[in-house]
């Protein structure tokens, strides 16, 4: 069963992620994507493969029933993902993402989508226009002073950011439609005890067996290649030798450090604000004070008598189910609003170590005990000024960069260009080299991105040609940028002549890689006919390492299966006596595995296990119905792929050549 990991899907989260650099704000972007999101939050139906390869033409990737998923959809889809994978991931690029499938789960969850829509209208579903409003209205930031859904401020969204009413209900509406298909479906979480026996069981599975290595290192690589080798290697390898799509951005940083100057604290500020707050600087004693609260008065009177006694008053409390209080560093005025004035007033009346009431207090009597005094002198304006000058800095510098940002926000809405705005605010702008997608110069790799620049060249990666200026936030402290895209370099290869020696290096790798997958296949011909493993590679010609002992038991493999070495997942798909090979990790050599025995497990007297297998397999059983579900509406739907479309979107924006690779 697959495990179908829940993510929000909507055409529209470009749109949504962009408003965040809008006076709306981040409330809004993040409400927004929980309406639309309202179906794939609650399972998503991603990883799922089918349709069938057809003859499409145009600008489309898929096409669903009577629907199509374009290829801008696909691309601006991609930069959506991209940014999303940045949130964990600062350096992933786009190349990474769809190496990683994400190119795949994004068209799926798009295709999915598309065709939940198309299947509930043909079973007579609707979702009301009132339904999709109500979402909309909702939304907090959409709403104006009176507190009312404001059309006027959806329009203006809807218009900065280049969309139409039509599209932004249409998502929605589909989003609910497929809620209400879904959610039924993912409900049903029941799972027999007896059927997850023989799952736990495999958990306890043990396997031993040996595995070897032939190393790609321990190959000749031959005579030096051709010109005429190293020419065809470099066009059936191009997009190895290719630097993906490079932009320039341009930007402006504004930071406090940048106000700072202009804010600095005047000193009839300092003297207005020490006077409105005296209080805060006055003279004050502070009571550290151990209470209990009783709630009937016979009760309160019963404990102090025995507090005034001699009895501890926390052994006092517990020994009447009750549980005492510290309240640490107390001043009066606290602790009558946290109590009662007559509390306070006998409280602070009261000597240290004196035990007090039973007092009336807001939640019922109080009985309590004096633990320490202490008396904190008050503060001078000069020995405040430290404090509130920290104050009034951090309050201004917030107050001057919200006046720039505005500034800023506003004149973009009236379509001011990059130069102008900077010139306006005294700005100092700035452009970056063609930089890649993780912000490394391809002409300077051994220098490291400037991790600072991070934000604001993805911003720019998520641009298009023509688009205005974006605000973009930097880190914790207030600071944002004002980014533009500058040229776009499309993915182009290098030319021979640069690449050569790389080349070179690559063709000797192949034939270490190919020569050393020739010996290993010859080993494992003699192992499959009898010989052990270790007379094998003993007899194999090259000096090669010995062969190690491997023994594992399933159990460890699924508690992680990414760090599990390759040659023990690899027995765990064998008969015993059999032997197998794989490539080692970083395409290093080859693997041998040889499985000796397989000891099966008994989970019967492990009711811990059991218990645990049948609960991991209930939490993902709705999902398979899920899986299932969507897998039968796509199939009755109808779902066609242009696979040259869809392989030359991915060419694009992996940066790979796809006419240069034929």
């Amino acid at each position: 069963m697959q495990l179908i990991k829940g993510r929000s899907a909507s055409f529209m989260l470009s749109f949504f992620r962009r408003i965040i650099n809008s006076k709306a704000g981040v409330i809004v972007t993040f409400v927004v994507l929980g309406v639309i999101a309202i179906a794939f939050a609650a399972g998503d139906v991603t990883g799922l493969r089918g349709g069938t390869s057809g003859g499409l033409t145009g600008n489309y990737v898929v096409k669903v029933g009577g629907e199509k998923v374009s290829v801008a959809d696909l691309e601006s889809r991609m930069q959506s993902e991209l940014q999303d994978a940045r949130q964990q991931q600062p350096t992933i690029t786009m190349a990474d993402l769809i190496a990683q499938g994400g190119m795949q789960a994004a068209l799926d969850r798009s295709v999915n989508s598309l065709a939940l829509d198309e299947f509930g209208h043909d079973q007579g579903m609707i979702v009301s226009k009132r339904a999709v409003d109500g979402q909309i209205a909702s939304i907090p930031g959409l709403r104006g002073p009176n507190g009312q859904f404001d059309p006027a401020i959806y329009q203006q969204l809807l218009q900065q950011r280049r969309l139409t009413d039509a599209q932004v209900r249409s998502d929605i509406a589909r989003g609910l439609m497929a809620q209400q298909l879904i959610l039924p479906t993912q409900g049903a979480t029941q799972f027999p005890q007896k059927v997850a026996l023989p799952y736990a069981s495999l958990l306890l599975e043990k396997r031993d067996g040996r595995s070897g290595f032939i190393p790609a290192q321990a190959m000749d690589t031959g005579a030096a290649p051709s010109d005429a080798e190293i020419q065809a290697a470099y066009r059936r390898g191009i997009a190895r030798y290719t630097v993906p799509q490079r932009r320039t951005v341009r930007y402006a940083i504004v930071t406090p450090d940048q106000v700072k100057a202009r804010v600095a604290p005047t000193d009839q500020e300092i003297a207005q604000v020490y006077n409105e707050q005296k209080v805060r600087y006055a003279a004050v004693q502070k009571r550290d004070i151990t209470q209990v609260v009783v709630l009937d008065q016979a009760g309160a009177n019963a404990l102090a008598a025995k507090v005034k006694g001699g009895a501890a008053l926390a052994d006092a409390a517990r020994a009447a189910g009750l549980e005492p209080s510290i309240q640490k560093a107390m001043t009066k005025d606290a602790y009558r609003a946290a109590t009662s004035a007559a509390a306070a007033d006998a409280v602070f009346g009261a000597a240290k170590g004196a035990v007090i009431g039973p007092v009336r207090g807001a939640l019922g009597w109080i009985v309590a005990r004096v633990d320490t005094i202490a008396d904190v002198p008050g503060k001078t304006l000069e020995q405040a000024r430290p404090e509130i000058v920290a104050e009034l800095t951090k309050q201004k510098q917030e107050q001057a960069l919200r006046q720039i940002h505005d500034a800023l926000d506003d004149s973009l809405a009236r379509n001011t260009t990059f130069d102008e705005a900077v010139a306006d605010q005294k700005l100092t702008g700035q452009q970056t080299q063609p930089l890649l997608t993780s912000g490394i110069n391809p002409d300077a790799p051994g220098t490291p991105a400037d991790p600072k620049l991070a934000p604001i060249v993805a911003a720019a990666f998520q641009m298009q040609e023509g688009d205005a200026a974006q605000l973009v936030p930097l880190g914790q402290d207030g600071g944002f940028a004002l980014v533009a895209l500058g040229r776009i370099t499309p993915a182009t290869p290098r030319p021979l002549a640069q690449v050569r020696d790389a080349v070179v290096a690559d063709i000797r790798a192949d034939r270490a890689r190919a020569a050393a997958r020739t010996l290993a296949a010859q080993v494992l011909a003699k192992v499959n006919k009898g010989m052990p493993l270790a007379q094998a590679l003993a007899g194999a010609g090259r000096a090669l390492p010995p062969p190690q002992a491997i023994s594992a038991v399933r159990g460890q493999l699924a508690a992680n299966p990414r760090g599990a070495q390759p040659g023990l997942v690899l027995m765990f798909s064998m008969v015993p006596g059999s032997a197998k090979m794989l490539e080692a990790p970083n395409k290093s050599g080859w693997l041998i595995v040889d499985l000796d025995r397989v000891t099966p497990g008994d989970a019967r007297g492990n009711a811990q296990l059991v218990t645990g297998t049948r609960q991991d397999l209930a939490r993902i059983v709705g999902r398979e119905y899920v899986d299932q579900f969507a897998r039968a509406v796509r199939n009755q739907v109808g779902v066609k792929t242009d696979t040259g479309a869809l392989a030359r979107v991915r060419a694009e924006l992996s940066g790979a050549n796809p006419a240069a690779g034929n």
